[in-house]
This record gives structure tokens, C-alpha cells and sequence, in this order.
């Protein structure tokens, strides 16, 4: 059989449009718009069958007569019910009457989409007014069904991929934080026992102020285990929603300088400019968003030891926008996207210790309270939060 090669460059410069998108849907459009010229047809869609008996439409353009007509009928869910049930090619002609409008005559066909041998879903072509399909017209329609459902094929493999890689990334970063949690449970346990014990010690007598220093050190390292225990438990519960919020009105530039106090005392040499507008109150619970504070403040002198922060808070018409900023050494570029996942560290920290929970609850606590949080950061430069959040609060 001698094969047209007009028709072989043809297909062949068809296919090879498509296969150059990589997004389906493109290359669907890409494919359908090749061969209107050749296979004429108003409006197209394609159904997926959904987890029950449904019929799910993923994909739908009208590019003829039919772009303003009502949809139900007019993209064939009838027609691709009745494909899916009967697992094969359905062609429907109207009943023709001269004076009945072009839109009121849809001729459609239906085809079974197959995905790896497994029935799929349907595609279905309309024209109005006809004409009917002719044998090469069914033909090319089964051509073009075949392509469809080896882009659906490929769209469940990209899924399903990207599905892992999100499975195989997390279980890395739960793997990171199992081992980054048992040193970090592990050091303060350890401060707790060794003093302890050598407090219990009854071959040695320890004098008041050394008695008095191992205390407190025992009951510093108890406080960060407490700590420790309490981000844990916190960020399960944001992870799952089950954190009960208090929303009230209250003053947001009140609370981060009621923060900033607090912190101050524990740690006098650290330098805070705080400015802020004129701003009215917010709707949100105190605590948590003290929370927010106390973890930026904790992250800024833990990798910006010794440089001074600046927060900021601005009105705008619908929101306040509050940035906190240090001066220490950055956060390189590649990592910022990732920086408020769970469990997530960014590398190269030396012996900055941490869980990667604190940037985590921060962005959940925000995004409760319907605000948004993110970060900028020049290296050797310091690196900046936003936060905004809104005045008035659709809760």
C-alpha cells in the first residue's frame, strides 16, 4: 500500500507540535486546531469518568456556531454517557427540517477514550447544521481519540510523578526531622540528667551558688524541652486544623511592641526600630499571632546573631503590612520557596541548631487569620518578612 507523502509530512508536522507541549491541555488545542481544517467541527469536549458513575468534563471549546449556545446539550454529555456505557463509537444525527435554526441540529459523535487498555472517558465533536460524518471524517476522529488518550495517559503519568516526587520530598524532610528532633530532644535531656545527677551526688557537696547555677541550667533546658514538645504538637495540629483560634479585635502595633519588650529583657543587646502608622484594629487571636513575633525574633538572633531588626507596619485599603527585617547573612535564592514548609532546614547552617517547625507554624497561624507571609532576602544583606493582614476579615 503506497502511503500519500503529502498526507505522511502533514500528520507527521502535526504530531510533532504536539509532542513539543508539554502541557496537555496545549497540546490538545494545538492538536485539534491542526486538523480543523481537515476534520471541520463547532464545539468539543472531553469527559473523564469521575470516582462514582459521573461523568467529569476536563477539556471544552467551542470554536464554531455553537460558542454562545447552552452547554448541556450542546457538548454531548448524553452522548458520552451513552459511549461510556456502551464502550464504543456513537454517531447521533438530528432529525433535519428546513425550518428548524442550525443550533437546534447538532450532529455529534462520540468516542471511548482508553488510557493503558482501560476505558477512560469520551470525546465528543459537535456540528451544527451537519454536514454528517463521512467514513475518512469517523476515521479521523479514531485517529484523533487514540492521540487524546495518549496525552491523558501522559497528564496521569505527570501526576503521578509529581505526586511522588512530593511523597519522596516529604519523606526526605520527615526523615531529616526524626533525625534533627532525637539531637535535638537529646541535648536538653541530656543537661537535665547530667546535672541532676551530680546534684544527687552523695560523695560530693556542692556550695549554694553552684547548686544555684546547676538549677538553673536544669531548668533552662527544661523550658526548651517544653518548647520543643509544644512546636511539635502545634504544628501537627495546624497540619490537621484541629488549633482552636480566639478571634477579637485588637491592636497589632500594640502587640509586637509588647513583644519586642519581652524579648528585650531576656536579651537587652539586641536592637529594635519598630515604626509604625496609625493603624485600626484587626480581628485575631493575640496569642497566636504573638506566636508569629516570638518565632521571627527567635529566627533573627539565632541566624543573625548580631544584627539589629527593623519592623515596619503600613495601612494600605484593605490590609496592614508589616515587615520585619535583619541585616545577617541572607538566605540564598534557590531556598526561599521552601523555607515555610514543615520540617524544613535551610542547608549550609553549621551548627545553628533547629526542627524547621518555627517558619512552618508561622505561615499556618497567617494563613488562619486569612493574611499572607513571605519572605525576600539578599545574600550578605539580610533578609526581609512580610506579613499582611486584613483589616476586615470575611471570618
Amino acid at each position: 500500500m503506497s502511503v500519500d507523502p503529502q498526507t505522511l509530512d502533514y500528520l507527521y508536522s502535526i504530531l510533532q507540535a504536539v509532542n513539543a507541549k508539554a502541557d496537555w491541555k496545549a497540546a490538545l488545542d494545538t492538536l485539534l486546531a491542526s486538523l480543523r481544517d481537515e476534520f471541520v467541527y463547532d464545539n468539543v469536549a472531553v469527559y473523564i469518568r469521575d470516582s462514582g458513575t459521573g461523568l467529569d468534563i476536563i477539556y471544552a471549546r467551542a470554536v464554531g456556531r455553537g460558542k454562545n449556545a447552552e452547554a448541556d446539550v450542546n457538548w454531548g454529555e448524553g452522548v458520552a454517557g451513552e459511549v461510556i456505557a456502551k464502550r464504543e463509537m456513537i454517531l447521533r444525527e438530528p432529525v433535519h427540517n428546513p425550518r428548524t435554526d442550525r443550533l437546534d441540529l447538532p450532529y455529534l459523535i462520540g468516542l471511548p477514550l482508553f488510557t493503558a487498555g482501560r476505558l477512560t472517558g469520551a470525546l465528543v465533536f459537535v456540528r451544527f447544521g451537519g454536514p454528517g460524518y463521512s467514513t475518512i471524517h469517523v476515521r479521523m476522529a479514531e485517529l484523533i481519540a487514540m492521540t487524546v488518550g495518549s496525552l491523558l495517559a501522559s497528564k496521569a503519568l505527570q501526576e503521578a510523578r509529581t505526586d511522588l516526587e512530593s511523597v519522596q520530598k516529604q519523606m526526605r524532610l520527615q526523615d531529616d526531622f526524626v533525625s534533627t528532633i532525637s539531637h535535638e530532644l537529646r541535648t536538653p535531656l541530656g543537661f537535665i540528667k547530667g546535672y541532676s545527677t551530680s546534684l544527687l551526688r552523695e560523695d560530693t557537696k556542692w556550695d549554694e551558688k553552684t547548686q544555684r547555677e546547676f538549677l538553673a541550667i536544669i531548668d533552662d533546658e527544661a523550658d526548651r524541652l517544653t518548647h520543643l514538645i509544644e512546636n511539635m504538637l502545634e504544628s501537627a495540629r495546624l497540619q490537621t486544623k484541629t488549633l482552636q483560634f480566639k478571634f477579637q479585635p485588637l491592636r497589632l502595633d500594640a502587640l509586637i511592641r509588647d513583644v519586642a519588650t519581652r524579648i528585650h529583657t531576656h536579651h537587652p543587646e539586641l536592637q529594635v526600630n519598630f515604626d509604625s502608622e496609625n493603624v485600626p484594629p484587626i480581628l485575631g487571636d493575640g496569642v497566636r499571632i504573638s506566636q508569629v513575633f516570638e518565632n521571627l525574633f527567635s529566627n533573627a538572633m539565632k541566624y543573625a546573631p548580631e544584627s539589629p531588626i527593623r519592623i515596619t507596619i503600613r495601612r494600605s485599603v484593605k490590609t496592614l503590612r508589616v515587615t520585619f527585617a535583619d541585616r545577617g547573612p541572607g538566605i540564598p535564592e534557590d531556598y526561599l520557596p521552601f523555607i515555610f514548609e514543615r520540617f524544613y532546614r535551610v542547608p549550609g547552617q553549621g551548627t545553628v541548631t533547629g526542627t524547621g517547625l518555627g517558619l512552618y507554624i508561622c505561615r499556618q497561624i497567617i494563613l488562619a487569620h486569612h493574611g499572607k507571609i513571605w519572605a525576600e532576602s539578599i545574600l550578605d544583606e539580610g533578609t526581609t518578612f512580610f506579613i499582611e493582614l486584613p483589616i476586615e476579615p470575611d471570618m
